[in-house]
């Protein structure tokens, strides 16, 4: 028994073509058209919504592992505690030739300055600077410069703790570093 398909409408039905008829309607292309554009402006401000929540889930993700490198860059920079060397001739007993080695320690928040005039640590001074608040304040690093303030032809000290520095004046009379005054202050800022 042979399988045949054909073709269950009639030839008549087939053939027969409807009528087509374009209706154009210019008032609702005009409410549909306004209607996208309103669309189109929420669709706007809710990318922008959805963009700006991102940002903000982003800077929460990606702040605690930003700081975690900079503690580690600082780790390898200053170390832990904190401590930053330098050498500078500043006058005070250098008569081998050699200069002052300086040690700035962050030490439990507590700022200490060790100055070995001359490079001999046999004669090693420790100036105590100030006690720094807050929470991480331990891994602070400190860093040490020297410049004539007072226009004395010594160098002076100049300690930078995060944007505020100090100021160490080098006094010919004790030869040591003690802090500025308010009246020397007051004289240098006019």
């Amino acid at each position: 028994m042979a399988i045949t398909s054909r073709d269950l409408r009639s030839a008549e039905v087939v053939r027969r073509t409807r009528p087509t008829t374009v209706i154009t309607l210019p008032q609702t292309r005009q409410r549909y058209a306004s209607r996208s554009m309103s669309f189109g402006v929420h669709n706007k401000f809710a990318y922008a919504i959805t963009i700006i929540l991102a940002l903000i889930l982003a800077n929460a993700m990606f702040s605690p592992i930003v700081s975690w490198f900079k503690v580690k860059y600082d780790d390898v920079k200053y170390g832990r505690p904190r401590t930053m060397q330098t050498t500078a001739f500043v006058g005070h007993d250098e008569t081998n030739g050699l200069p002052s080695h300086f040690v700035a320690m962050n030490m439990e928040r507590r700022i200490v300055i060790v100055e070995m005039p001359g490079g001999d640590p046999a004669k090693a001074r420790t100036i105590v600077g100030p006690y720094l608040f807050g929470s991480g304040e331990d891994l602070t690093p400190v860093s040490l410069r020297f410049a004539d303030v007072n226009a004395d032809q010594r160098l002076d000290m100049l300690v930078s703790v995060k944007q505020e520095e100090m100021v160490y004046i080098n006094d010919a009379s004790s030869n040591q570093f003690r802090m500025i005054t308010s009246e020397e202050l007051a004289k240098l800022q006019q």
